[in-house]
């Protein structure tokens, strides 16, 4: 059995309506969850393939870390998709350092998030004082990398400079003995 914290606003996404999202994960990752909505504890009990099972905490604590329930559901697919959490307060001195970080990484009207996902086919979300990364690793890679050089106060035209190169690497099937 394994335990997960879930933040208070992120109990009703977690069970869903009349809890269809929770049936959901217990059906496709072949657990039980038990949901204590009071303290935001959920206990996760494997009854079924335990590869699946092992994957289920990362899918609570997904949703728990704002991902919607598809976005955390597609842990389970097979192309070997992970999920990364970069805790925000760890890099940054104080409250309005890391709300100075977050508008950094957010960008204006959010443009510096999509870029993010749009050039690395990962799923980007920044949820209290973490940003959280959904898919396959050299996507999580990707991101970790571009979050590490705005992090690092790197202009945000080097970082979408960053991005593009990586987009075009991962949609050719980059070759390192090809590039000059």
């Amino acid at each position: 059995m394994q335990h997960v914290k879930v933040p208070q606003d992120r109990i009703g996404v977690l069970i869903g309506d009349g809890g269809e999202t929770m049936r959901e994960i217990e059906r496709r990752a072949e657990v039980r969850l038990d949901i204590d909505s009071e303290t935001g504890a959920v206990a996760i009990d494997s009854v079924g393939d335990p590869v699946a099972g092992l994957v289920a905490p990362d899918i609570v604590r997904a949703i728990g870390r704002g991902f919607p329930p598809e976005a955390a559901l597609s842990l389970l697919e097979n192309d070997v998709r992970m999920f990364d959490l970069i805790d925000l307060g760890e890099q940054t001195r104080n409250k309005n350092d890391l709300h100075r970080q977050k508008g950094r990484l957010i960008g204006e009207n959010g443009r510096t998030r999509e870029l993010m996902e749009e050039l690395t086919g990962a799923n980007v979300v920044i949820y209290g004082s973490t940003l959280g990364i959904i898919g396959q690793p050299e996507e999580v890679e990707a991101v970790r990398r571009a979050v590490g050089m705005l992090l690092d106060g790197a202009p945000h035209g080097a970082v979408y400079s960053f991005l593009e190169r990586k987009h075009n690497e991962l949609t050719r099937g980059f070759d390192p003995h090809l590039s000059g």
